[in-house]
């Protein structure tokens, strides 16, 4: 009798690993790029944010290779700043402070309880070899800088949130060892 084999429905997905801020496929393609903080320019004079949105069309007008940009939602964990508060409350004795930390503690919860979300920005793209990547992503780095903005590199964690929000609606794979 034949074995018979079960298709994941994964099996379309060319990722092989994701390591050193790359995403490796299976075709020995590596995507990479920068992380771009965002930056609220709307607060700032009118000649500030010209000449910003000015200089992010050099940037993205000097970039003479495929790319994509991403908008990317992470959860915000504040657990350590709700324990902070808790410890901040418990030792205090001035009703006053007690009062505020109390609010700064409903206010956090409330974030809590509404799911808040960072917006992440993401510039990728990809290429085989890795001297070219690097030497884009400072590159990236450094006319993101001239534009007043800050970028790093992907790092791990991003690529797999990015992943997992594309590929999972946004839920975290957690893999690990499974017990009996």
């Amino acid at each position: 009798m034949a074995k018979k084999t079960v298709k994941s429905r994964y099996t379309d997905i060319p990722v092989k690993s994701i390591a050193s801020g790359m995403i490796e496929l299976d075709n020995k393609m590596k995507v990479s790029g920068v992380k771009i903080m965002p930056r609220n320019i709307f607060i700032l004079d009118p000649a500030t944010q010209n000449a910003i949105i000015t200089n992010l069309k050099t940037v993205y007008n000097v970039i003479d290779y495929e790319f994509w940009i991403i908008a990317a939602d992470r959860p915000v964990d504040i657990n350590v700043y709700l324990s902070e508060l808790q410890v901040l409350y418990n030792s205090s004795v001035s009703p006053v402070q007690r009062k505020i930390i109390s609010e700064d503690m409903d206010k956090a919860n409330m974030f809590v309880r509404n799911s808040v979300v960072d917006t992440e920005y993401y510039l990728l793209f990809k290429h085989k070899d890795t001297d070219i990547i690097q030497k884009r992503i400072r590159n990236l780095i450094n006319n993101f800088a001239a534009a007043g903005l800050t970028a790093t590199q992907t790092s791990n964690d991003d690529l797999r949130m990015i992943l997992d929000n594309f590929l999972n609606g946004g839920q975290t794979t957690n893999f690990g060892t499974v017990f009996a």
